[in-house]
């Protein structure tokens, strides 16, 4: 009985397997879709005119600085500006007590006046002997006695002029006032001490427009500027001095300009650097001298040069290439050869045409050899579009430079 049951169970359980075999292969595997391929945003290369060049780091520094001390000896009397201020040439600064110089003074102009009457007298004593000396009435002794005492009293005179000019010229230096117009410092020394002549600092001035920004050029960078000024790929103005653009600490770009008016006559042995000077327009004093600045030097004369957005570029192992896409919309490596950034744009000297299509957005998700499905995407800035406006002119950017010119001294 047992055993019959057990061959019944063994039976159902061998059906039910057939069963869900059969339905198992009847089953159909799900079709495969086709791979859609990625989208990417393409861009033509712009070609425009650029100006190669050289970034530098530099300080800025006051054309005129200046000391104020003063001329003579005294105790401050009177400090006559505010901490800070700007002032103007000639303005009135400190006066230092003038009692002293005022009385020496005085007493000059007296001495002057009593040398002045006593020369009125000698003269017409002089004249009155002179005319009787003509009629033989007074003796060769007494006409000589006469004669030296006008010179005596013309020299006194001039004596008497010669301490007056300097009484005058003390009192006048008791009045300090600003050499140039500029920015002055804090006044040092408070009213009631005293100020020793050409020694005491008072005050420190420093003009501010123009302002120079001094920068060094290392030793191979000189000497490849002199090669390119000798071979002509860098010419001399006729008043050989180069223009340059001057970025600030909080900028990207550079809002500035500057006109090189210095080189020095030899490198410094330390650093193996030569020390070059700008000059800058600073009608809103806008720099101070010790500002960090960066200086942008024109190397060469514009040349037309294809440029591409900065992120196209990528990297492989050191070598940089870009990927553009071809008629058949696949992809394709291309291995470059990249010059000077300017801005946002970079300057390919080899490796691609005007007429390639060159991928700027999602270079991560393709290979070389994959189709695509490219899209335009916005049109580059250009340089001269990046421009951001300047207070004082134009700024000069590498795409509309004017052509570069050589410094006296490279």
């Amino acid at each position: 009985m047992n055993h019959s049951r057990h061959r019944t169970v063994s039976r159902i359980l061998l059906g039910l397997g057939v069963l869900t075999l059969a339905l198992g292969c009847d089953q159909r595997q799900p079709a495969l879709t086709e791979k859609v391929p990625p989208e990417v945003f393409v861009t033509a290369p712009i070609v425009r005119p650029i100006t190669n060049y050289e970034e530098f780091t530099g300080r800025t520094n006051a054309a005129s600085s200046v000391e104020v001390r003063a001329r003579v000896t005294g105790h401050l009397q009177k400090v006559l500006f505010k901490d800070g201020a700007d002032v103007q040439a000639g303005e009135l600064l400190f006066i230092i007590d003038q009692a002293l110089y005022q009385a020496t003074h005085d007493k000059a102009k007296a001495s002057l006046a009593l040398a002045e009457a006593r020369l009125h007298r000698v003269n017409k004593d002089y004249a009155r002997i002179t005319e009787l000396a003509s009629r033989t009435a007074v003796s060769q002794g007494e006409l000589d006695l006469i004669a030296g005492d006008k010179a005596e009293a013309e020299a006194s005179v001039g004596v008497a002029q010669a301490d007056l000019r300097l009484a005058q010229e003390n009192l006048n230096y008791t009045e300090i006032r600003a050499p140039f117009a500029g920015r002055i410092s804090r006044h040092l020394l408070d009213v009631g001490n005293l100020v020793t002549a050409d020694v005491t600092i008072l005050t420190t001035i420093v003009s501010l427009d123009p302002i120079q920004a001094y920068f060094d050029v290392d030793e191979r960078t000189l000497l490849r500027l002199r090669r390119l000024v000798r071979n002509g790929s860098l010419p001399m103005a006729a008043e050989g001095q180069a223009r340059v653009q001057i970025g600030l600490a909080d900028e990207n770009d550079y809002s500035l300009n500057g006109v090189v008016d210095f080189v020095d006559n030899q490198l410094d042995p330390g650093t193996g650097t030569l020390r070059v000077r700008a000059e800058v327009a600073n009608p809103y004093h806008l720099l101070s001298p010790g500002l960090f600045v960066r200086i942008r030097f024109p190397t060469s004369v514009p040349r037309d040069a294809i440029l591409v957005p900065e992120q196209a570029i990528g990297t492989d192992q050191g070598q940089k290439f870009v990927y553009v896409v071809n008629a058949e919309n696949q992809v394709v490596y291309r291995s470059v050869k990249l010059g000077q950034l300017f801005e946002d744009m970079r300057a390919v000297e080899e490796g691609i045409s005007p007429q390639d299509r060159v991928i700027v957005s999602g270079i991560q998700r393709v290979r070389p050899g994959a189709k695509v499905k490219p899209k335009p995407a916005e049109p580059p800035a250009t340089p001269q579009a990046n421009a951001r406006p300047n207070r004082q002119a134009a700024p000069i950017r590498p795409a509309d430079h004017p052509p570069a010119a050589g410094v006296a001294g490279l």
